[in-house]
């Protein structure tokens, strides 16, 4: 057995997987043996797209998460470690500050990926298991904080790049209201619509048989989509949910202020402010490509850095 710990830093949040790998005597196709997920929203990316650089205090958030994290993945003896960091910190100009942080309080230094790499482990992490009515080849898009990145494969990855819309990225450069004023919205329509063209130019998502969503911003949607009482990933692993009520749900939290969010019962306190963007993200997504409905997946780039370590 091999015990293997699994960081992705993103954007908007840092979250850690400790997880058994399969041994030799388990079957083809077992899965990961979790042991802990854990998620804390530190917003690295605050202020990156204006200023190009990570700010000091969401590098100091950043550090608390990890020496939690740290501690947890020497009390449960784990083998190997990999750390991956993506958009925010591919765009800092101080991006060596960040990386001498990491490498000081975790002892491991991060590995800023390219969006393709980002993909490519994105979609390792997602496709595996998915239920049989969720057909190949897929289309699996990862939204996060800064960047969405699009790959499009069947048992393994066709093609895949990333674009520079997220959440935060969309929230901070055009939904300055709260709630956004029908102005704001538009412009970033029209900005995250010409970035999914982009991206649909080079993957062919438009021939993909489904649809699988990544990352707080799809399982927000479509946890709030299925009434959930509570946010609950196992009821919002593999859910299918419809064009329309991804549309419903992204013009409702669009028309609410940040503080009427935090109401919804499945929203994250981390999340309310930038989810309005994220969900339009994906349904315009949903629009350019053609897509009926989206499966969502609580497995995603945390898991394919696991597997990465087999």
């Amino acid at each position: 057995m091999t015990r293997v710990a699994a960081i992705d830093c993103g954007t908007n949040s840092i979250r850690l997987l400790v997880a058994d790998l399969p041994g030799p005597d388990d079957p083809p196709g077992a899965p990961l043996g979790d042991l802990i997920r854990q998620m804390e929203i530190v917003r690295l990316g605050q202020g990156v797209d204006r200023t190009g650089r990570l700010a000091p205090e969401a590098i100091e958030r950043t550090r608390t998460a990890l020496v939690g994290y740290a501690e947890r993945i020497e009390s449960l003896g784990v083998d190997r470690v990999r750390m991956c960091a993506t958009s925010a910190s591919r765009d800092a100009s101080n991006a060596d500050d960040f990386r001498a942080m990491v490498l000081d309080t975790l002892g491991v230094a991060p590995e800023v990926v390219t969006g393709v790499e980002e993909a490519r482990l994105s979609f390792t992490g997602a496709v595996r298991g998915l239920p049989a009515d969720a057909r190949p080849p897929y289309l699996v898009v990862d939204i996060g904080g800064g960047s969405t990145e699009f790959v499009v494969g069947g048992a393994e990855v066709e093609s895949a790049v990333s674009v520079d819309i997220g959440c935060v990225r969309m929230t901070e450069r055009h939904l300055h209201g709260d709630p956004p004023s029908a102005d704001q919205v538009a412009a970033a329509e029209v900005d995250i619509a010409e970035a999914v063209d982009r991206a649909l130019a080079v993957v062919p998502g438009r021939e993909a048989a489904t649809l699988v969503g990544l990352a707080g911003s799809v399982t927000t949607v479509v946890g709030i989509a299925r009434e959930l009482p509570e946010y609950d990933p196992t009821r919002i692993h593999h859910a299918r949910v419809s064009y329309e009520a991804v549309a419903k749900v992204t013009a409702d939290l669009l028309a609410r202020s940040a503080a009427q969010r935090m109401e919804i019962p499945v929203m994250h306190p981390g999340r309310a402010d930038v989810i309005g963007a994220g969900a339009l993200v994906l349904r315009i997504i949903m629009e350019r490509a053609g897509m009926t409905s989206v499966v969502a997946s609580e497995h995603d780039i945390l898991d394919g850095i696991a597997w990465s370590l087999a």
